[in-house]
């Protein structure tokens, strides 16, 4: 922020001199960036962080100076002399867009002279590097600096009908700025318009076709609250800044508005001559209501490690402007609009920092820490990680963008695709609605290097839109390299069952096969929890089309789970029990079955059987061949008998298997092979 030592002096009964408001300003969070000398004056730029949109104008770096020197701190006097004749009678105003816009008004002024500005006016805008313009212009600028809010001032008769209507621009409209730079706008763009074309492009820059010249005489006076993000993405999207959109970006004080607008035209009455029409003109939301937020001395003290008095913390936040009210314990602050930035007790106690001084908070030569157990979310995302990690998965972090073509494989059905105005991701401009694309186009790009065998996952949002709202969804994309001449996802189904169990505890997951363009063979996972099931992802060989869209000449199995029903069942229920005493038997079963036979299907049929001291059944292998005919394949399970009080001898389990073998021959029409 540049700012002129007289200009801010003339806010403090009690002047300061360049160093003292260097010194000061800097505590206060206001580094000195560079000083000059301009004629009679001094030229002070104070670096403003971004949350301190209040401090973008003398008044405001004035009211810092007066809470810490505690000299009075003197605002402008603004008295206003109306006409007779009603704003309303003069122009009129629509907006059609109050999210964008939450408050213009506009105000008018007749039978102005525009003329050069007085010597007094030309050196203050001189001395922080402004050129004067016409007396008018130079007023809006004058108070846009002194107070914070930016103004624009109109020509009347060039705006037709007389009339100002906020509203979105039209795609394709056109729009010719004060600089004579030509634009092509979009529809989220916000535009000020007459009553058929934009005459300024809302909180960054006006039009030419509206500007105020040395033949005006009746000026519109507008002041408004414009969306900092609207704002500042149009200012990006056009090549079009100003000190208004800079202002705006960074939110401008809602009280403010009326306050800048009343200044503006005192001035432009007292040097422009002319007559203030009656009232003003205001459309949008209410105003907002002034928050109160609570500070403990206690915490104040114990947070910053000194003992400040609880008279002296009231007189810092007093100086502020914050109005405290010391009831027990606590105090509470009510918070000017012109504060935005102060909405936590911390806020608060960093206000006391400030004008206790950070130099005089002690550097203590060791620090405390309290050891604290950590949290859940950290620990399930570290188990995640180790569990992948040790069945050879690397993590890969790509970009949430993507191509349309791309992305419209794995969009959910009856959803749409989210696109963006980033100006970097021209060619990716859609938010990805799986993690699947990125983590092939990994996989592509490890193939050009010549790696083998990869296996990648990777924990991200997803985005995409059903009707009117946006979704958004945390999901775990896995992906892992297959063998070229027969491909199956038995290894990456046992890494999905091993990550549920270290992440749920004992569990149900089954995989049901589905029918999924995106799949050659594909299955839906479902976690059956404590007698719930819940839909976990989905798991697959990725289609031929598919694998030849990503350009990969090894198939490759892929899944995706829902990393939030992850995560919001973590941590599990632990359960033990004493080790074995005694030894088990295993028994390894080949069935011959039909090709359509699914695993789920032996395991259930074993399971109906309920043979006996069981305690584990296991897949070992599947053989297709010769041996066992077509549209046949041979099935080994391995079935684990144990009896927790003896050793089992074999004559024991024989009735046993026998049980599960007939089972398995009712229900599957399954055969032993020998």
């Amino acid at each position: 922020m540049i700012t002129s030592l007289r200009w801010l002096n003339d806010y403090l009964s009690d002047p300061v001199d360049a160093d003292t408001a260097d010194r000061v300003l800097t505590i206060a969070g206001f580094p000195l960036e560079g000083r000059e000398d301009v004629n009679d004056d001094i030229q002070l730029d104070f670096e403003v962080t971004s949350n301190r949109g209040d401090c973008l104008s003398h008044v405001g770096l004035a009211r810092e100076l007066a809470a810490a020197l505690a000299p009075n701190l003197t605002p402008p006097d603004i008295t206003l002399s109306e006409s007779d004749t009603p704003v309303e009678s003069l122009a009129s105003v629509e907006n059609l867009d109050t999210d964008l816009c939450p408050l213009y008004s506009a105000r008018v002024i007749t039978g102005v002279t525009v003329a050069p500005s007085p010597d007094w006016l030309t050196q203050r805008l001189e001395a922080v590097g402004l050129r004067p313009v016409n007396n008018v212009v130079d007023i809006t600028n004058f108070v846009m600096l002194e107070l914070g809010q930016p103004l624009h001032a109109f020509d009347l008769n060039k705006l037709n009908d007389k009339r100002i209507v906020v509203r979105r621009a039209q795609a394709g409209e056109n729009f010719t700025a004060i600089d004579a730079t030509k634009h092509k706008l979009s529809g989220d763009m916000l535009v000020i318009a007459d009553a058929s074309n934009p005459v300024a492009v809302a909180g960054v820059m006006g039009g030419l076709d509206s500007e105020v010249a040395d033949a005006t005489t009746d000026i519109l006076l507008e002041s408004a609250i414009f969306a900092p993000l609207s704002v500042r993405n149009t200012s990006r999207a056009l090549k079009l800044a100003s000190d208004s959109s800079f202002r705006f970006e960074r939110k401008v004080d809602p009280l403010g508005v009326e306050r800048a607008s009343q200044r503006a035209a005192q001035l432009i009455c007292q040097l422009a001559g002319g007559s203030l029409a009656r009232g003003v003109i205001r459309v949008g939301t209410d105003l907002p209501d002034q928050p109160t937020v609570d500070l403990r001395p206690a915490r104040c003290n114990q947070l910053l490690g000194v003992d400040i008095p609880n008279e002296t913390m009231l007189k810092y936040l007093d100086a502020l402007e914050l109005t405290p009210v010391l009831s027990g314990d606590t105090i509470t602050c009510t918070i000017p609009t012109h504060r935005n930035d102060l909405t936590r007790e911390v806020d608060l106690i960093e206000e006391v920092a400030r004008l206790y001084g950070f130099d005089q908070i002690p550097i203590e030569p060791t620090m405390q820490v309290v050891v604290r157990s950590p949290q859940s979310a950290v620990l399930v995302r570290t188990r995640l990680s180790q569990t992948l990690v040790a069945h050879g998965y690397h993590e890969a972090v790509t970009f949430n963008f993507i191509s349309e073509s791309l992305a419209a494989p794995f969009l959910p059905a009856g959803a749409t695709l989210i696109r963006t105005e980033s100006e970097s991701r021209k060619a990716e401009p859609y938010l990805q609605p799986s993690t699947l694309p990125a983590l092939l186009a990994c996989r592509k790009t490890n193939q050009d290097a010549g790696n083998t065998n990869v296996r990648l996952y990777e924990s991200a949002s997803v985005f995409w839109r059903s009707g009117d709202q946006l979704i958004e969804h945390r999901r775990l994309g896995l992906i892992s390299d297959l063998a070229p001449k027969s491909p199956d996802i038995r290894a990456l189904r046992g890494t999905i069952e091993e990550l549920t169990h270290a992440l749920l505890g004992p569990n149900n997951i089954t995989f049901e096969p589905i029918s999924d363009p995106r799949f050659g063979a594909g299955a839906q996972i479902t976690l059956r929890n404590n007698g719930a099931a819940q839909p976990l992802g989905i798991a697959g060989i990725l289609a031929p089309n598919l694998q030849d869209t990503f350009d990969l000449q090894t198939p490759v199995g892929v899944a995706e789970l829902d990393l939030d029903l992850l995560l919001d069942h973590y941590p599990p229920l632990a359960t033990v029990a004493d080790l074995p005493r005694f030894p088990g038997i295993e028994r390894d079963l080949s069935l011959v079955l039909d090709e359509s036979v699914r695993y789920s299907q032996i395991e259930a049929a074993v399971s109906a059987a309920d043979p006996a001291l069981l305690t584990d059944t296991a897949f070992v292998g599947v053989y297709r061949g010769k041996q066992v005919g077509p549209g046949k394949k041979s099935v080994t399970i391995r079935l684990t008998f144990r009896d927790p009080d003896k050793t089992l001898r074999h004559d024991e389990v024989d009735p046993q298997v026998q049980t599960v073998v007939t089972q398995l021959k009712a229900d599957l029409a399954a055969e032993l092979r020998v």
